[in-house]
């Protein structure tokens, strides 16, 4: 079953308002079953409304539509739907009702006629019920699309879908559908690709892509006539590209490399602490997202100076003289002083030279040594990351976990 989402606002089109209705409800109707083929934005603009309205029926058996549904002049999605629907409005006085109580528990005991509107609806709708808000929702047929229509509001969109709107779409999908995500660090999205070859005819699975800097999600979507039949079909395909793609695949699922590496640490009853220089502390907060973290994390140390370096962690100054701050020596030196002092069983400690001023041709802005200290040794590793600031700070806080990550897993 093909779907659609249309998100209807200037501000949106405008870049003053973040989408994220249209991403929501993308990845909700794919986990229903539902094969999303567009996701459309458009302005407030009759002409231009009715105009994607159209194109999209044309082409869809469901639209989910959001925003418009307000009180102001700018709400006219559900006059559009009228007129591509080809029939009248009419008033639900239930919705009036629920309307006007709502306006009036917020001690506004006249109702505007702005806010009687809402309570409109194309004849033959079916209205969806808005309990976190004054705007209800509707379903109508346009063309031989299932069009539903809801507030622009997240929450209230939200709630609105979860009650009314997937329990009806699910009922109509024929066809069961389930995913699987690997989460992958480490592998360019080019090699990642080429190792996948062949296995979406192998299967009859759908892979798909995404780069979210600097980790990678390789989604596996099986379709079957039982969801029992998509899960085992997912899970074969899934298993085949793991072993294709190896180390790389930290996970499954949802959550980032930084929520691994604490579970995987809590699991093995494992502890770290961090000393970062370059990285600023990014290492330590990205450790301390998760609730519960004081179970694995033991706490942190951002040692920038050299001085600080020497105080804080135990780097002996000559050590900093004879190889400089930024050295593999250094690195080792921080993770080894971290872990001694904290009483970890991994320290982890980063130093380098994340610009955009600093680097040198021996030691270019970019490169950044990161360092793992066990009760076996200290080990480290250097690479010259490329991007600003910020994107050089990231990429080696995640090369630093993942070397942690691969130690604790043996």
């Amino acid at each position: 079953m093909t779907a659609a989402v249309l998100c209807i606002g200037t501000e949106l089109t405008r870049g003053e308002l973040l989408n994220s209705n249209a991403t929501w409800l993308a990845e909700s109707l794919t986990r229903i079953g539902l094969e999303v083929t567009a996701v459309d934005c458009v302005d407030d603009d009759r002409a231009r409304i009715e105009a994607c309205l159209r194109r999209l029926a044309s082409e869809h058996q469901a639209i989910l539509c959001t925003g418009g549904l307000g009180p102001t002049t700018d709400d006219i999605t559900t006059e559009c739907a009228a007129r591509v629907a080809g029939v009248a409005l009419f008033r639900d006085e239930p919705s009036f009702e629920h309307i006007k109580e709502r306006l009036r528990r917020f001690g506004r005991p006249e109702m505007a006629a702005a806010n009687a509107k809402q309570a409109d609806f194309p004849v033959g709708a079916r209205i969806l019920p808005n309990p976190n808000g004054t705007a209800p929702g509707f379903r109508v047929k346009l063309g031989g699309a299932s069009s539903y229509f809801m507030p622009g509001v997240p929450s209230e969109m939200k709630a609105m879908f979860e009650a009314h709107v997937a329990p009806e779409l699910a009922s109509l999908v024929t066809e069961a559908s389930h995913q699987i995500v690997l989460r992958c660090f480490g592998m360019p999205e080019s090699e990642c690709n080429e190792r996948m070859a062949g296995l979406e005819a192998e299967y009859g699975v759908y892979v798909g892509y995404r780069a979210s800097m600097p980790e990678i999600e390789v989604k596996l979507l099986a379709r079957a006539s039982t969801l029992d039949a998509a899960k085992a079909l997912a899970r074969r395909a899934a298993d085949d590209a793991r072993l294709r793609l190896g180390d790389a695949v930290y996970g499954e699922g949802f959550g980032s490399l930084p929520e691994h590496l604490g579970a995987l640490l809590a699991e093995h009853g494992k502890t770290l602490a961090i000393a970062e220089s370059c990285t600023g502390g990014l290492a330590a907060e990205l450790m301390t997202r998760t609730p519960g973290s004081s179970r694995y994390f033991l706490g942190g140390a951002v040692a920038y100076a050299n001085s600080a370096k020497t105080a804080l962690l135990g780097v002996p100054a000559e050590l900093i003289a004879a190889h400089g701050a930024v050295s593999a020596e250094v690195a080792r030196a921080m993770a080894e002083g971290v872990r001694e002092r904290l009483g970890a069983d991994y320290g982890l400690a980063f130093t380098g030279i994340a610009g955009p001023e600093g680097g040198t041709a021996q030691k270019p802005v970019g490169l950044v040594h990161w360092a793992v200290a066990s009760s076996a040794g200290a080990s480290s590793q250097d690479r010259v990351f490329s991007g600003d600031r910020s994107v050089v700070r990231r990429r080696a806080v995640f090369s630093g976990l993942d070397a942690v990550r691969r130690l604790v897993r043996g």
